[in-house]
């Protein structure tokens, strides 16, 4: 916690979630795929980056991307993904469950808290594709939810800052409310002054070099809007740091 403030770090990577540390964030969300948003990690990832980092982690459970209404199969497949997070040492999960309407899949998220317990639960951006977002709030404090993770209905949290704002307002005590989406450090200090959030979610990955010398350019391994084949996206301590030193000026 600096500035009253817990800064937790969406990443990727040991390396990644290294930086994260080494940058003062008290908390990671550990996924893989954040090109769809955030997937599922490994639970050799998992395992991995477990033992490099003390801070906390929270890990991903989203079996694809795209939506959040998930088929019967997709459903077991985050259960059995949410079990080995639990036996691989994560300190808690990050979840969104939708119904076909835009509602909060009540009964789904029910189970999976139940699953998850004690470990704490973070429903995370699926909140932003809702209908209503104070219905859906009501929805995850009856649940007793632990975080919100949103960006306020809109493409980033600065655009968001008003129904944070309001969300916080609330909420009050019944969860956490936390802002993420194109958080910086040029926009994080209005984002906190203006919401009153307690905790920060934002990621800051940057280009860097892949390790191959040798490189083909006619073959690749994605589709055609892809990532660069020879380039990976790493967090930077110093980056990390930025972030958080620019959250107590507004």
């Amino acid at each position: 916690m600096t500035n009253g403030l817990t800064f937790e770090v969406c990443v990727d990577s040991v390396e990644s979630a290294v930086a994260a540390e080494r940058g003062g964030a008290g908390r990671i969300e550990l996924c893989s795929d954040l090109i769809e948003g955030g997937l599922t990690p490994s639970y050799g990832m998992l395992r991995t980056v477990r033992a490099a980092v003390n801070i906390e982690l929270m890990a991903m459970v989203r079996p694809r991307g795209g939506d959040f209404c998930y088929s019967d199969a997709e459903f077991l497949v985050m259960q059995e993904d949410l079990a080995a997070a639990k036996d691989a040492g994560a300190d808690g999960v990050v979840f969104g469950l939708l119904s076909p309407d835009g509602a909060v899949d009540t009964a789904r998220t029910k189970h999976l808290l139940e699953l998850a317990r004690p470990l704490p639960v973070t429903f995370h951006r699926a909140f932003d594709m809702t209908r209503d977002p104070f219905a859906a709030l009501e929805q995850l404090a009856a649940l007793r939810v632990d975080r919100l993770l949103t960006s306020g209905q809109e493409p980033t949290a600065l655009e968001g800052v008003d129904l944070i704002a309001e969300l916080v307002r609330r909420a009050g005590r019944r969860l956490i409310v936390m802002p993420g989406g194109g958080i910086t450090d040029r926009n994080v200090g209005r984002i906190v002054s203006t919401t009153g959030v307690t905790e920060v979610h934002f990621g800051c990955a940057v280009p860097a070099e892949g390790r191959m010398v040798f490189r083909n350019p006619r073959v690749y391994m994605g589709g055609a809007l892809r990532p660069p084949e020879y380039t990976l996206e790493v967090a930077r301590a110093d980056d990390v740091a930025r972030v958080i030193a620019a959250a107590a000026r507004p």
